[in-house]
């Protein structure tokens, strides 16, 4: 028995390279002043599909919502033994929080059709929230296992996993479909397969080429292969009060800006006295204590 496996990837800024430029006046994340990289969390979610793939037949659809740059992930999980590869670009969907994504990527699932597994992150390194991926499983109505750690065995319609807990793992069983979220830990993502990546590197989104999707001129394109698929909220069938600002209840409260201010350092001694030194200080100040 072979399975379909659905990964939900995210193109994200890198946060190892924070500069003076990163926040716009507002305090929002000023995105055009980061590099962007692919989610750490995704790429594991992704290996772990390739190996239900690997191990057991099948296929890998890989899924992203985002702007037409967004599609650079997409090609590097191409690179990596994906089979196909779907970008949900739309002006309408700007803004949205955890739950109008969850629901729209649910949307964007329900719409490739039958599947057995639904793979993502943990969490995105730009939000850290872990919600996107309990949220789709809910909207799908499937079980969810989190924080995979490793697959031990899939069989007929049910899947044997482990999971981490913090202090410890469960082996744990759930039917299938179901969606699971993956850890750092469960893998080591496989390197870019050279002949996919020769294949696949001129394949772009009509928006990349600012050709509309309706254009004749896609057709040398599709004839050649090397079109990926461009979906908008009306090819999933969207509710539109439920995506972007509109299906976005999250308030932010405050946003605060921390400038430190000290400038210099104070060397401690490698003595007893200057550890002791150290940790008066630490106390007083509530560092410890």
């Amino acid at each position: 028995m072979s399975y379909r496996c659905i990964v939900l990837v995210k193109q994200v800024p890198d946060t190892s390279n924070i500069t003076g430029e990163a926040m716009k006046e507002d305090g929002t994340i000023n995105r055009a002043a980061l590099p962007t990289i692919f989610n750490p969390e995704d790429l594991h979610a992704l290996e772990a599909a390739l190996e239900i793939k690997d191990r057991f037949g099948g296929s890998v659809t890989v899924l992203t919502m985002g702007p037409p740059k967004a599609a650079d992930v997409l090609r590097d999980c191409l690179y990596r033994g994906a089979d196909r590869a779907i970008l949900i670009t739309d002006r309408r969907a700007a803004a949205s929080d955890t739950l109008a994504t969850g629901y729209i990527l649910s949307q964007a699932v329900k719409t490739i059709g039958d599947f057995d597994f639904v793979f993502c992150g943990r969490q995105a390194i730009d939000g850290d929230t872990a919600q996107v991926g309990p949220q789709c499983a809910e909207k799908l109505e499937i079980p969810q296992i989190t924080y995979l750690e490793e697959i031990i065995e899939v069989k007929e319609k049910e899947a044997t996993l482990k999971r981490n807990i913090g202090n410890g793992w469960e082996i744990v069983k759930t039917r299938l479909p179901a969606l699971i979220t993956v850890v750092e830990t469960a893998n080591d993502p496989r390197p870019w397969s050279v002949r996919k990546m020769m294949k696949n590197k001129h394949k772009r989104v009509p928006s990349e080429l600012a050709i509309n999707v309706e254009s004749n001129d896609l057709t040398e394109l599709q004839n050649k292969n090397d079109l990926l698929e461009q979906w908008n909220l009306d090819d999933i069938h969207a509710d539109l009060n439920r995506c972007g600002i509109a299906g976005s209840p999250t308030k932010v409260f405050r946003i605060q800006s921390i400038v430190l201010k000290k400038e210099g350092f104070t060397e401690i001694a490698p003595t007893d006295e200057g550890i002791h030194g150290l940790i008066h200080e630490l106390v007083n100040d509530r560092t410890l204590g």
